[in-house]
């Protein structure tokens, strides 16, 4: 039993007069509260009451103790209470980041219906696609696209996002199509590359009949901004790595075409990353909540057809 309900039950004793009247109380047994009582005298060091046969009258240090247990009672009862309130009507600020691709197009139009829903908090969203420190740059959360391993944080998976590799018409008649990844390295192509500090996206590691494989890609243009990519596709100058929600209107105006369909990339998970106490804050698990259900239901909807399909 734990400190508080050690208190609660020496208090309903001190209150009832009776150690068998504070066990019905507590649905517990006699034995039970004569053990807590009997265990709270021995961390104390005094007696609390004085027995007889007939009667039970807490002592002198019983009396003061008495009073200081009902203050700290009723103050964690007023904390809990809080805590019940702001879960009903949360209130502070919230730093919250984002890749930049699934943070412009999902999470940003998201902000201000939760602010209509929540209108005492603030959210301060960061877009970056670079890994972000969670902890070293004091943020609640962040909702990242891959599964980092931290031992320091948790995380919630949201959604499981299919990959696609495309390049502009333009690009493909010029260079050919390639139709798996090995052709992507047999044939020199012009991956486009996401890198900064810290990324991992020297490679692409892409599934197939055998397994994932991984690929040593290359190619001259690389940027840290996953939509800089994305223009220069557009623009005829390689192949992209791109979650398909990403792409999908221009892989349905024909202006992308998926390439390498025998082998295409593994899907990427998108989860929500926190410190553990974090998630312990109202505000943090109703925000986490309230944009982990949006994302999955927009992400699960049929994407555009491609054209000619």
């Amino acid at each position: 039993m734990s400190y508080v309900n050690m208190l609660k039950v020496f208090v309903r004793v001190v209150d009832l007069g009776s150690m068998s009247a504070a066990a019905r109380d507590q649905r517990v047994s006699p034995a039970v509260v004569s053990s807590r009582i009997a265990e709270l005298e021995k961390h104390l060091g005094v007696r609390l009451f004085n027995r007889t046969t007939r009667k039970l009258a807490p002592t002198e240090h019983g009396t003061l103790f008495h009073k200081g247990a009902i203050k700290i009672l009723e103050a964690i009862e007023e904390a809990e209470g809080a805590v019940v309130a702001l879960s009903r009507n949360p209130r502070g600020s919230i730093f919250a980041a984002a890749p930049l691709g699934i943070g412009r197009r999902l999470i940003a139009p998201l902000i201000p219906l939760f602010k209509k829903d929540y209108p005492e908090v603030d959210v301060r969203l960061r877009l970056s696609d670079r890994t972000v420190d969670v902890l070293g740059e004091g943020l609640d959360l962040a909702f990242v696209l891959g599964t980092p391993a931290d031992s320091e944080l948790r995380m919630r998976a949201i959604h499981d996002c299919e990959r696609v590799l495309c390049a502009s018409p333009a690009y493909l008649e010029e260079h050919g199509f390639p139709e798996c990844g090995a052709d992507l390295v047999r044939e020199h192509h012009h991956c486009l590359l996401l890198r900064f500090p810290g990324a991992n996206e020297f490679h692409w590691t892409l599934g197939g009949p055998r397994g994932a494989k991984r690929y040593e890609v290359s190619g001259p243009f690389e940027s840290d901004d996953g939509d800089v990519l994305t223009d220069w596709a557009l623009a005829g100058a390689g192949i992209v790595n791109k979650p398909r929600f990403e792409v999908a209107e221009h892989l349905a105006s024909g202006r992308l075409v998926e390439v390498c369909r025998e082998t295409p990339p593994l899907p990427v998970r998108l989860a929500c990353l926190y410190p553990h106490k974090r998630y312990e804050d109202p505000k943090i698990r109703i925000f986490a909540d309230f944009v982990a259900e949006r994302c999955r239901a927009a992400l699960s909807r049929p994407l555009p057809d491609p054209a000619g399909a």
